[in-house]
C-alpha cells in the first residue's frame, strides 16, 4: 500500500506544471463576445518594434529576436562605475549560454553620439564578444531613451550632475519570445547574474 501512495505521490509531482516567470507590466483586460458570451483576454505590455545599428553595421530590429529568450540592458562606453560591472556581469550569462541559439544578448549605448560604430566593434573585440549573439547597438538618443522608458520600464537619460554626465539603470532585462519582460536583475549583483542564469533555464522550458 506504502509503494502505491509513494507511486501516486510520484506521478502526481509529474504532471504538475513547472514554475513558470511571471509576465512584468499592467495588463489590458480586453472583453469580446465569443458563442455568445463575454469572454476576457489578459493582454500584457511587451517591448515594442524598435530599429537601431549594432557594431558590425548590420541592422537590427525586433525580427533580430523573433523566436528567442534575449537579455538587454542600457550603457555607455564611457561609464565611469555601473557600465563595467554590468558588462561583466551580462559576460558571465552569455558565456553560460554561448552555445545556445536559443538565448541572445542586447546592449544599447545611451550615448550615440560618442559610442559610435568602430568605437562598438572595437569594445566587442576586447570583450571577445560575437555579433550575432551579442548585439551592441546605436540609434537616435531620444529614440533609444523612449524604449529604455516605455518598452522596458527602465531609466535612461542626460544629466550633467551624474558620473559620466548619463543617469541609467543597472538592470539586466529578460525577455521572453513573444517580447515580454520576464524579469529584471541587479546588473552588479553576482547573485542576481545566478538567479539571471536560473531564469533563463526556466524560461527555456516554456513552450
Amino acid at each position: 500500500m506504502k509503494k502505491i501512495l509513494l507511486l501516486a505521490l510520484l506521478l502526481s509531482a509529474c504532471n504538475r506544471p513547472g514554475k513558470r516567470l511571471p509576465i512584468l507590466g499592467e495588463p489590458d483586460v480586453m472583453a469580446h463576445e465569443q458563442n455568445g458570451k463575454t469572454v476576457y483576454d489578459t493582454i500584457y505590455p511587451g517591448v515594442p518594434p524598435f530599429s537601431f545599428t549594432d557594431q558590425d553595421s548590420l541592422p537590427v530590429n525586433e525580427q533580430s529576436f523573433a523566436g528567442k529568450i534575449y537579455v538587454a540592458d542600457f550603457i555607455f562606453l564611457s561609464c565611469p562605475n555601473i557600465c563595467p560591472k554590468m558588462t561583466a556581469e551580462m559576460k558571465k550569462v552569455y558565456n553560460t549560454f554561448k552555445a545556445n541559439d536559443g538565448v541572445l544578448f542586447l546592449s544599447h549605448t545611451i550615448d550615440p553620439e560618442d559610442d559610435s560604430i568602430p568605437r562598438l566593434k572595437a569594445y566587442t573585440t576586447s570583450q571577445e564578444v560575437s555579433g550575432p549573439k551579442w548585439r551592441f547597438v546605436t540609434g537616435n538618443q531620444d529614440t533609444v531613451y523612449h524604449l529604455a522608458e516605455k518598452g522596458y520600464f527602465s531609466t535612461a537619460y542626460k544629466d550633467s550632475t551624474a558620473p559620466g554626465g548619463y543617469v541609467h539603470s543597472g538592470g539586466l532585462l529578460l525577455v521572453d519570445k513573444a517580447r515580454h519582460i520576464r524579469g529584471v536583475y541587479n546588473g552588479t549583483d553576482p547573485k542576481e547574474t545566478t538567479r539571471l542564469i536560473n531564469d533563463i533555464n526556466i524560461l527555456l522550458k516554456e513552450n
